[in-house]
């Protein structure tokens, strides 16, 4: 009797873990701060579900060049394709969304191991930004010595503060489709065109790669060793208001409201 229990038990392991991965098209989202889409290419988006992978979270080797389209036993197919892949674990897949992709509705598939999920389907335009954010609502920005900004350790009149972004397009530093898994290895100025906003309100333009922009804004690009993710070297205002909303608007696409920036206006 107890050893049909084991092999009970064991079986019931086993058939759980031959289930295949379980996802919806409403449980991919953006990588930045977890909205849904719409999605650009050359962004980071985060698959959500169960039974996505057998392996415990793996993610990229710290001395890696380029993303593996296979990770911890998971590929993802996008149209057939499959995709450079971040991050996989039990619930979680992050990957990076191809440049050579038009914009449309395209198939997400996950194969573990031969066991294939649901196709769900998500759209892609050309730019769709979307600013990096904790899950209390701030946004993920640093001051110029790479120290992070929080509400102690505020954001000043006149300073230079990095602004982390997925969603600009696609990557200005990669020449083909051969190259698309490659993880950046310097900088590359963004030809999309971008305007930052605070409470609503622009305060800095990036036009032209940059040519025809504000002087505000000092970089707008990709950040080398980091696929899929932007930044924005930004020089804040004198008449900086005390906490403001911080959005990025391009291409149509405005990124998600109530993201706010910890700041000290002069005097307080």
């Amino acid at each position: 009797m107890f050893r049909a229990w084991v092999v009970l038990g064991t079986l019931a392991v086993r058939l759980a873990s031959a289930q295949g991965p379980v996802y919806t098209s409403d449980s991919i989202l953006n990588g930045a701060d977890f909205v849904p889409g719409p999605f650009a290419v050359n962004s980071v988006i985060s698959l959500f579900g169960s039974n996505l992978s057998y392996s415990p979270p793996v993610g990229l080797a710290s001395n890696a060049t380029s993303l593996p389209l296979q990770l911890g036993g998971v590929q993802v197919s996008i149209n057939g394709l499959w995709a450079p892949l971040i991050y996989v674990s039990p619930t979680q897949i992050n990957l990076l969304v191809p440049g050579y992709f038009n914009p449309g509705n395209v198939n997400v598939v996950v194969n573990r191991q031969g066991w294939y999920g649901p196709t769900a389907t998500i759209t892609l335009v050309p730019v769709a930004p979307q600013l990096f954010a904790t899950s209390d609502g701030f946004v993920i920005a640093q001051h110029a010595d790479y120290s992070q900004i929080t509400s102690n350790a505020p954001a000043v009149p006149g300073e230079t503060i990095i602004l982390y972004v997925t969603g600009l397009g696609a990557d200005p530093s990669m020449n083909s489709i051969a190259g698309e898994s490659d993880i950046p290895g310097g900088p590359a100025p963004t030809n999309t065109n971008l305007q930052v906003l605070f409470n609503g309100t622009a305060v800095a333009s990036w036009a032209n790669g940059g040519n025809q922009g504000t002087s505000n804004i000092q970089y707008a690009g990709v950040t080398p060793g980091s696929p899929g993710i932007y930044q924005i070297n930004l020089i804040l205002p004198g008449n900086l208001p005390a906490n403001p909303q911080i959005q990025v608007t391009a291409g149509g696409q405005t990124s998600a409201a109530n993201i706010i920036l910890p700041t000290q206006p002069s005097g307080n």
